[in-house]
């Protein structure tokens, strides 16, 4: 038996053996992981250190149990989208219906009761999901199990979009949270914005428990203040109720719009009050993520959010009519006051109040840290279609600390491009929202209707029929979306829904092709009876016979390569060579040009020709040293030769190391 180990990741020895097994007789590999962890021997990079400084050790894969949540850290990370946008709901509608005229704000109330029934239907929708899919039962996987690929396909394009999309408004609403209470800071929207996504993004980098963790006390905070907020404002109104109500809007705006039809006008006001929704989907994303049982956490998580969502967002919309006055988008708001502010500074008298800016700062942080959602959901839907082919597969493997951080990196490089694209300003943004996420709720319902159907022998009627209602009620807000904000911006997201299809296509081709010509002509595993092996000798010293060690090792016909840059270090590798190594034919190869990789090259190739179907292994003497400005002394031949033969069939490129103090 032979046996070899080494030193994993997590600092772990681990041992494989390779021995006869005494049961069958045959020959098998077995590995063995050590219960002790190795100390620091000091030979870890200065740029892993930096990393484990940062987001922290590596975690072992059997405390992944430990990384899971419950419904208490739950709601702050799937459910923070969702709660936040009530913050700017209520303002979305009234910013539409005061258009076509004031008497049209009235509507407010009654477009709001409608959404929040809409919620209900959704949240009932994806309670089914959760426990049908107790695995994760996201509109990708259920589009694609139920609907087919190509639906799925859509499902996943729509949802990455929504993903990016909610990361940036979220950071721009907060920051708009954030210089309403501080106008002082408007002139840095931008920096505040991407240094926002950095920083959730360092966050989810170090692991879920510790985001959810960090995320739990502006999530709570937030909504204790709100309903605080609510109660004041309750008891303020009750007390002594406002007369009547003035709406502040921007000169001309008011009945630019009353020449279209009612209908449109409150469909559109629908459509932007239909942000409330946006983030529901994220618990039946991430149920995995929840501790066992999984469905039970999850599906409470998801009720427990739906219901804070639906009394945030009739408080915010019934106060938002009934205080003194509100302005909307006033052209002279050098306080840049949003109308949730304008309503806590009513109820608890006045912007100088405490209880003014402690609701400010807390949706601030909830809508900047709401973002977290996305960076929850966004790296795992990455990685099922990375799985799945359509997507590069990087962006499926987890990282130390139990994260997909490479589709958290993608996230965040994205979100912070789209905010710098559209200046930081949320109005800018709020068009492109929301139309995404309503066809994955279509694709999701439907899917989940053909789920119902296909178990026979059960009686699903009622699941069917709320499904079937989420559905056609959650497609008719889809188009009533893209209606209503195509000439906004919602043609921007069918022609990005369509590009990133067309590349999930193209990835999808391609690793259907590698896997075709990897698999296609297999035939046993035959012993290697001729492979020719070169050693390339600049010249000698204690690596370059190390490696022609090896290279005698490997093959009978192995030969030395030195190509002939200085005639007089030539010579006396020649005078060396029939001391420090006679058995090993020593090639010399000219270079007029004075070129170290074409004549290396072209002798590859002749031999290559030479001997057609045979293996060529090329052994590289390779120093390794540990500090920056030795790095820069050293002349790097091994990585251009390993490129430089990269492209050639039948050739192996093998390097042996040898270290350097």
């Amino acid at each position: 038996m032979w046996y070899i180990h080494f030193r994993s990741k997590d600092r772990r020895r681990i041992h494989f053996g390779f021995c006869k097994d005494a049961v069958t007789g045959k020959h098998a590999t077995h590995q063995f992981a050590s219960t002790k962890m190795l100390v620091n021997t000091g030979q870890s990079t200065p740029l892993r250190r930096l990393k484990s400084f940062l987001i922290g050790s590596p975690i072992h894969e059997r405390h992944a149990h430990n990384e899971r949540l419950g419904v208490f850290a739950g709601l702050p990370v799937f459910a923070s989208d969702a709660l936040s946008s009530c913050a700017y709901a209520s303002e979305a509608i009234l910013g539409v219906l005061v258009l076509g005229s004031i008497a049209l704000a009235s509507m407010q109330i009654w477009i709001a009761l409608i959404i929040s029934g809409l919620i209900a239907i959704v949240a009932w929708s994806y309670w089914q999901t959760i426990h049908a899919y107790p695995s994760g039962g996201g509109s990708y996987i259920v589009a694609s199990k139920n609907l087919g690929e190509k639906p799925g396909m859509v499902a996943g394009a729509a949802l990455l979009i929504d993903y990016v999309l909610t990361v940036a408004v979220s950071i721009a609403a907060g920051v708009a949270a954030l210089v309403s209470a501080l106008p002082g800071l408007h002139p840095y929207l931008l920096p505040l914005g991407v240094g926002c996504v950095a920083a959730i993004a360092f966050a989810n980098l170090r692991g879920v428990r510790e985001s959810g963790a960090l995320f739990a006390l502006p999530t709570y905070g937030f909504l204790l203040s709100v309903m605080v907020m609510l109660v004041a404002c309750a008891i303020k109104f009750f007390q002594s109720p406002p007369g009547h109500q003035t709406l502040i809007a921007e000169p001309g705006a008011i009945g630019s719009e009353a020449n279209l039809p009612l209908i449109f006008i409150l469909t559109r006001a629908f459509a932007a009050g239909c942000t409330a929704l946006t983030g529901i989907e994220a618990v039946s994303n991430g149920v995995p993520a929840f501790k066992k049982p999984e469905a039970d956490n999850a599906s409470k998580t998801l009720l427990i959010m739906a219901a804070l969502l639906t009394v945030l967002f009739l408080g915010i919309g019934f106060f938002a009519l009934h205080i003194p006055h509100v302005e909307l988008f006033a052209a002279k708001n050098p306080a840049y006051s949003t109308v949730l502010s304008q309503i806590a500074a009513w109820g608890f008298g006045g912007s100088k109040a405490i209880g003014f800016f402690v609701v400010q700062f807390a949706t601030a942080a909830i809508l900047i840290l709401a973002a977290n959602t996305a960076f929850a959901d966004f790296p795992r839907l990455a990685s099922l279609l990375a799985r799945d082919g359509f997507l590069p597969r990087p962006l499926a493997r987890q990282g130390d600390r139990l994260v997909f951080q490479n589709g958290i990196v993608v996230l965040a490089a994205a979100s912070a491009g789209l905010i710098l694209l559209f200046h930081g300003e949320l109005d800018l943004l709020l068009p492109l929202y929301a139309v995404g996420v309503f066809t994955a709720f279509t694709l999701s319902q439907a899917g989940m209707v053909v789920h119902w159907l296909r178990r026979k022998g059960e009686k699903h009627t009622l699941s069917i029929s709320v499904n079937l209602a989420g559905a056609v009620a959650t497609g008719l807000v889809a188009v009533i979306l893209l209606v209503t904000k195509f000439s906004e911006g919602a043609w921007l997201i069918l022609v990005l829904t369509s590009l990133i299809y067309f590349m999930f296509y193209q990835v999808k081709r391609r690793y259907d092709s590698v896997t075709r010509q990897l698999t296609n002509d297999l035939r046993p595993v035959q012993t290697v009876k001729r492979m020719s092996v070169i050693v390339l000798v600049p010249r000698i010293h204690r690596g370059v016979l190390k490696a022609i060690e090896y290279a005698n090792f490997l093959s009978a016909d192995a030969r030395a390569v030195h190509v002939v840059i200085n005639r007089e270090s030539t010579e006396t590798l020649k005078s060396q060579w029939a001391e420090f190594a006679p058995n090993t034919p020593l090639i010399i190869l000219d270079s007029p040009y004075r070129s170290l990789l074409d004549p290396i090259l072209d002798y590859v190739d002749a031999l290559r020709e030479a001997k057609p179907g045979e293996m060529v292994t090329v052994v590289i003497p390779e120093a390794v040293v540990t500090k920056l400005v030795h790095k820069v002394l050293q002349e790097n031949l091994a990585a251009q030769l390993k490129v430089a033969l990269g492209s050639r069939q039948n050739v192996i490129v093998s390097n042996v190391r040898y270290f350097l103090d």
